[in-house]
Order: structure tokens, then sequence, then C-alpha cells
């Protein structure tokens, strides 16, 4: 029986297309493997983090809850963190960052349940729940950078991605899928590899969302923070990888002052980061994002913002200068000699809202195959339409019910009958729907009486772009359709017995039935399972101070192993001091 994510009043309040990712925990499926990968993580990170870690982190663990000795159960987790304000969710691996930002924005953590295997137990490129649970949720007891991750969701949701993004994201969660699982060759994964080396090599103008996701990587999953001098860690990659936390502190790295420069600065998801950026407080984070988000078409607008949705080829929204917001796919503009938008197309289904509600009679069922319009002021009158009072509006023939011609200053002219208008809330026109309506430009026909009803997008310029709907209702998003998922595990009848051997010495250690004594564990093992070097750790830390003669045996084990698989040794080394140092 799967454990269920308790209820929560922030899980409840999500939409429909962000709760489409959420998937059960399915507790019972970690194995004693599994959990023992866990608790040599956590072990040896509290041993090692308590020196380097900034102090949110340890403090962070008490206050989430999370246990050092077995995997946290999302019930148990969400139930703590409503204490803080925060909620968590299960999902499958890497989702599109977008939705990874907007889940951020609601106050939800999202946690990849999935368990490194043993031979990754050092750092793994797929997101996991030691990486999540034990490196992201700590932090956000800290309210400056829980404050921080709001903000940053809120923003980073509306980044405008390139095409290079969507292939760059399908291509890195198949390759986290492939190095997780158990099944996976060597051609597949060097295919994979090289996938995203190629698409890194891509030389391109970065997208929004690139930007946004350097800043993502060299905050929240690698920053450190304090003085290039004497860092400390909070970045959630680091926190998680017993590997990589310790390297980062050496001389190997550079330490450099993070400021909005460091969007610019790319990573590489498979290999340790060969610098950090460093801020001086949780408080200057939310100060760089202010200053990128100036930046982003969701700020400015402009021809620049309409351009990156047309480039993206995905659902976007752009607001004009009255508040009127148009939802679609576009695909097309019109510039002056002054690069302002004279002219705009979307094709497909498109939605009109207002302040993040879709206008009534203008939703997709209305537009379905697109929208289109002139902006600007009007010609000879240096007047936009949205600024005339309703005395402009008489003067200048604007009546339901009459018909009207009129040119803009960009050389577009309209000819139709004016049906009736739509105000916003400050009473200044948004809409105005003409019928017969013939819209030309220079020698081309915009629209033709024989096409329906004419809506004229009442606003002189484009206020803001961004990724996404206005209303998240106006259309059907829950399409997702991950073209990879993460392999379910088998498990060969050498591996279950070992997965047993696990078991009986957890429930050992927990006071529970067993069903092999530590002895004969470890006559089982050295005889079947000679390679395996996380399970002898197990038992030597149950033995060392009762059985020396035991615990002898189990030292000499240890040090064959070591013989025969060098790149194991650091990693016993580190398991034998913790055990010392507890």
């Amino acid at each position: 029986m799967s454990i269920n994510i308790e209820s929560n009043p922030l899980i409840d309040k999500l939409p429909p297309h962000l709760k489409q990712f959420i998937k059960p925990q399915n507790y019972e499926e970690y194995t004693a493997i599994d959990q023992a990968v866990w608790r040599y993580v956590m072990r040896k990170n509290i041993a090692s983090l308590s020196k380097v870690a900034h102090d949110s982190y340890l403090n962070g663990l008490k206050k989430t809850g999370i246990s050092i000795d077995q995997i946290p159960s999302m019930y148990g987790m969400n139930r703590i963190l409503k204490e803080i304000g925060w909620a968590a969710v299960a999902v499958d691996g890497f989702i599109p960052p977008n939705a990874f930002m907007e889940f951020q924005a609601y106050n939800i953590l999202v946690i990849a349940s999935d368990i490194r295997q043993l031979e990754n137990i050092e750092y793994t490129p797929a997101p996991d729940i030691i990486h999540e649970a034990a490196g992201h949720a700590p932090i956000i007891a800290n309210p400056d950078y829980a404050e921080y991750l709001r903000r940053f969701g809120k923003i980073g949701c509306k980044a405008i991605s390139s095409k290079k993004d969507y292939e760059m994201y399908e291509a890195v969660r198949t390759l986290s899928i492939l190095k997780e699982a158990h099944d996976t060759t060597q051609k597949e994964i060097d295919n994979a590899e090289k996938r995203v080396e190629e698409l890194q090599n891509k030389k391109e103008e970065p997208s929004e969302m690139a930007l946004i996701r350097n800043l993502h990587w060299w905050t929240v999953e690698y920053g450190l923070i304090g003085s290039t001098e004497n860092p400390k860690i909070y970045g959630a990659g680091l926190l998680s990888s017993i590997g990589e936390s310790e390297w980062c502190m050496t001389d190997n790295v550079k330490k450099l002052p993070y400021t909005p420069d460091a969007a610019y600065q790319d990573f590489d998801i498979t290999k340790p980061q060969p610098q950090l950026f460093v801020t001086p407080d949780f408080a200057y984070l939310c100060q760089v994002l202010e200053e990128f988000a100036h930046t982003m078409a969701l700020r400015k607008g402009g021809h620049r913002g309409l351009a990156k949705l047309i480039e993206s080829g995905n659902l976007g929204t752009i607001e004009l200068s009255t508040g009127l917001q148009i939802s679609g796919v576009f695909t097309r503009m019109i510039k002056n000699e002054d690069n302002e938008v004279i002219y705009f197309e979307t094709e497909g289904p498109t939605a009109l809202s207002f302040r993040e509600k879709e206008l009534i009679g203008h939703g997709i069922k209305t537009h379905t195959n697109g929208f289109r319009s002139p902006l600007g002021k009007l010609k000879g009158i240096n007047l936009a339409i949205e600024n005339m009072s309703p005395r402009d509006l008489k003067a200048y023939n604007f009546y339901d019910g009459e018909y009207i011609e009129f040119e803009f200053e960009s050389g577009i002219t309209i000819a139709g009958t004016n049906v009736t208008g739509m105000r916003n809330i400050q009473g200044e026109l948004i809409l105005i729907q003409f019928s017969e309506c013939t819209i030309r430009y220079k020698e081309e026909d915009l629209f033709k009486p024989e096409w329906g009803t004419f809506d004229l997008a009442v606003g002189k310029e484009i206020a803001s772009a961004f990724s996404g709907p206005a209303d998240d209702n106006s259309f059907d998003l829950v399409t997702h359709k991950p073209s990879s998922t993460t392999k379910t595990r088998t498990y060969s009848t050498t591996q279950k017995e070992l997965h047993s051997l696990y078991e009986s010495v957890k429930n050992i250690r927990d006071g529970a039935n067993t069903k092999f004594s530590l002895e004969a564990v470890f006559d089982i093992l050295e005889k079947d399972h000679p390679k395996d070097w996380l399970l002898p750790i197990e038992i030597y830390e149950l033995v060392y101070d009762r059985d020396e003669k035991f615990a002898s045996q189990i030292l000499k084990h240890l040090d064959n192993i070591k013989l025969k698989n060098p790149k194991v040794s650091h990693l016993i080394k580190s398991g034998l001091e913790i055990i010392a140092i507890n």
C-alpha cells in the first residue's frame, strides 16, 4: 500500500496543471539498501557539514523533522513543513523548469522520490530524495531563504524558454534516468551524454529561462554564503553531495562574489563545478533576483518580449498598456521604424484576460483559430484609444452600431461597424468589436469581412510578455507526457538475497525480529557478495565496541575490498570514521 501525501492546504490550492506532475511516494518500494544509502549519506553529512554548512542547515534538519536513520515519508514531511508555511510533493525525476519554479511560487517543495543507487552514492545527476529532502528542505526553515525561493518561483515560472531549452530539458532528463537505471548499457549513457554535450555546445543567444536557470543553479543548487575567504554551503546540490561538499571548500574551486553576471555563467550537470558564487546573505539573493527580473520581458514587454515568445513557439502571454492580456502561441509581429510593435498575430486557441481572469466570451472557443490586432496611436490625433474620454470617442465617431473608418500612425487602416466595447476597471476601453471589418497594411489584407467579427485589442504598446497563459483555466494544460520515465527497478535473485541481508541488519539495529544473525549475515556476505562495502560497515557499527574478534574480521574483509576496488577506499574510510566519532 502506497503512503499518500497528507492533505495540506497548499497542495489543495495547486492548479490542475501542476497537480499532474505529482505522484505517490510508494514508500514500500525503498529497499533496505536504499535505507542504508540514505543513512550513510546523512551521517556523513552531519559529520562534515557541521563545519562547512550554513547554520540554517543543521537547524533546519531539526525543524523539518528529517531523520538521519531513515528515508523521510512525504506524510511526515508535510505534517511538519505545514508549520513553516510550506509543503512537499513527490514527482518523477526532472519536471519542466517552468513547472518546477511555479511549485516554488506556491510554497511547494518538489521532491524526486527515487533514491540514488549505491554506485552513485557520492553524486548523481538525477534529482533524488537525498538531494531534495536532505538538501533543499532544511534550508527553507530559514525565513529569508524561504522568501527568496518563493519569489524566485513567481518570477522564474514566467521566464520565456527557447526551443533549445525544451530540447535540453528532455536530454538531461533522459541522461539522468539512464544513469540511475540498473540495466543501462554504457553505449546508451554515452549517446545520452553526447546529446547533452551537443546541445551545450550549440551557440545561440541564451533565453530568459537559460539565464534564470543559471541563477537558480548558482544559488539554490550550488550557492555559498558569507565571504569569499570563508564561505559556508547553502546550495542543495552541495549539501547532498558528500564528495563535492568537501571538494568545493578546497582551493581547486574558485570562489566569486555573487552578482547578476552569474546568469551568464553556464554549468555542466555531469561534472564538479570549477567555480562557485558567494552571496553575503540571503537578503542579497532577492536583490540580485530583482535586478535580473527588470531585464525580463515580464517587466519590459515591447518588441523584444514578443520576439522571444514567437521564437519559443509555445504558449505565452502579452499584456497591453490597458491591462488586456492575450494568451496563445504568437507567430507574427510587424514593427515600425522605431521598433515599436504595430501589429501581432497568434495561431490556434487564444484567450483574452484582464488581471489573470478570462474575459467572458473571449476564451478559446471564441478565438479557436487565433487572434490578431494592430496597436498604437491614431493618425492625426496623436492619442491612443485607451486615453480617449467619452467626449473624445464621440468626437471621433466611436459609436456603437455606427460605421467607422480610421487609421493608425503606422499606416494600418480599419473600416467596419463598431458593434460594442469592453472597458477595464479604470473605465478605459480594452476591446472594441467590429462587424464587416477590413484591416489593411500597405498592400496586405490583415483581416477581411468574411472572416467574421473582429476584436480590436486596445493598447498603444506591449507592457509585458511572459511564458504561459494569463488565466490557467483558459487552456487544458493537463497534457504533460514525458518522453522518458524513471524505470521501475527489477532485481535478480542474488540482489534480492543482498536486500534481505541488509534488512536483517536494519532489523537488528531497530530491535525488530530478524531472519539472520549478524554472524550469519557476514558469512553469506563474504561468500556470495564480496564486493559490497556498505553492509560490512553497518555490521561493524553494531559490534566494534562489544566483539573485538568479530570486528577485526570485518575490518580485514573491508581491507580486501579496498585492495580490489580502490575507488571505494575513501568511502569505507569515511564510514569507519563516522562510527569512531559517534
